[in-house]
């Protein structure tokens, strides 16, 4: 993913708007795809593992630019800059409520504009990264036996191996087997790391006293 490309979409009606932005954001070096309406774009953005932004207009002839961040709202990979011909407050604190990251009322300045394209880049990164990491430690926890777990919620949740083998009913010796077991595959470094990789995955057992 490091050697991933950002990309910048843009999603205007306005022809001339939308060649502009895509020439701004090109001559910064990133990726640049354009769209006319919202079902356009809806139609041909997938998940990818490159960061990316997207620039929106707000008023769309078919969806609305806070309808389709509506649709959008689950993709924190993907940050959302809107830009509008109008200055209109209420509709700039919904969009802001909503997670966007930024609001631009139009003539754009570019340098603005610019920077907050970085900005939304850099967070995309981050929100690729946190998911990669989350995919890894569910693949590790997927690979436990069904023992491992029960011995890795108990342990995250403050249990000494003898109050684990008294809870399952087996030995100390067997938790510990156990218990290293689990460790090696979840790639823990530390009892805190355990901790905290058994909260990401919603353990719930682990929040037990």
């Amino acid at each position: 993913m490091s050697d991933a490309k950002p990309t910048v979409f843009v999603v205007d009606d306005d022809v001339s708007v939308r060649q502009a932005l895509k020439l701004l954001i090109e001559s910064a070096g990133w990726q640049s795809e354009t769209f006319g309406s919202g079902q356009e774009f809806l139609a041909r953005v997938a998940r990818g593992p490159a960061p990316s932004c997207l620039v929106l207009d707000v008023f769309l002839p078919d969806l609305n630019g806070c309808d389709l961040q509506r649709l959008v709202g689950d993709r924190a990979d993907m940050p959302i800059i809107f830009i509008s011909g109008y200055s209109d407050v209420p509709m700039t604190v919904r969009a802001m409520k909503a997670g966007a990251v930024e609001f631009f009322t139009k003539p754009i300045v570019d340098d603005l504009l610019l920077s907050a394209i970085g900005n939304a880049i850099t967070r995309s990164w981050v929100a690729l990264e946190k998911a990669e990491h989350t995919r890894a430690l569910r693949d590790s926890y997927a690979s436990l036996s069904r023992r491992e777990r029960e011995v890795m919620a108990l342990v995250a949740s403050g249990r000494l191996n003898k109050q684990v083998g008294a809870e399952l009913g087996i030995s100390e010796i067997t938790v510990k087997a156990h218990r290293g077991k689990m460790i090696r595959k979840m790639k823990a470094g530390s009892l805190a790391d355990l901790v905290n990789m058994a909260a990401r995955l919603g353990l719930t057992s682990a929040s037990k006293g």
